[in-house]
């Protein structure tokens, strides 16, 4: 099972997807379960909603889709020992100046990871406009495939984005440790695949 934290567009349509492929999911957001009646409904009956605490205790694996000054919200006992998908991205007008990462000291990614003590935490999905989740993918090696970047300390938990990602139709940029992430990742288009190597 697939848990989201935080449920907007990106969310959203990775839980769409994701229900398409045959995986049951979880939904959550700051405001309470009952706020997502239309889109449970939408989803149909292999997702469910709940609190923020029960989609972290009862999810296999964890997508975090939320505004970036809210990630130490994020519960930490109930995520210990699971992947975390990072979809955050840092948005100063909306987050406020966060020092660590306007200095460049730290990533998104690697402040979610030290919140997150125990968790496995990779970054995934958070440079792809919500719209195209739904309509770029195509089969493993077709021309234009379109790659989508992951990064994570932990082996496991960026296999486990890059499996995901394959089956969504795109193929894997891994950057490596959650340190070679750049300063701040904004969405974007990364390179489509052609007929060169």
């Amino acid at each position: 099972m697939i848990g989201f934290i935080g449920a907007g567009s990106i969310a959203g349509q990775v839980a769409r997807k994701a229900v398409q492929l045959g995986y049951d999911v979880i939904l959550s957001n700051s405001r309470g379960p009952e706020t997502l009646a239309d889109l449970i409904a939408e989803l149909g009956p292999t997702a469910r909603a709940a609190t923020v605490f029960q989609t972290a205790q009862d999810a296999d694996v964890v997508m975090a889709a939320i505004p970036m000054a809210a990630y130490q919200d994020l519960p930490v006992a109930p995520l210990r020992g699971k992947i975390v998908i990072d979809a955050i991205n840092y948005y100063p007008p909306r987050d406020g100046r966060i020092p660590a990462l306007d200095t460049g000291e730290m990533t998104t990614s690697g402040l979610v990871q030290q919140h997150l003590e125990g968790a496995e935490v990779a970054k995934g999905f958070n440079h792809i406009a919500a719209a195209d989740i739904a309509i770029d993918g195509r089969p493993g090696g077709a021309l234009g495939r379109r790659a989508l970047t992951t990064a994570s300390d932990f082996p496991e938990a960026a296999a486990f984005v890059t499996a995901l990602y394959d089956r969504f139709g795109f193929d894997t940029v891994n950057l490596g440790p959650l340190s070679e992430l750049a300063r701040r990742v904004r969405p974007s288009r990364l390179p489509r695949r052609t007929g060169h190597c």
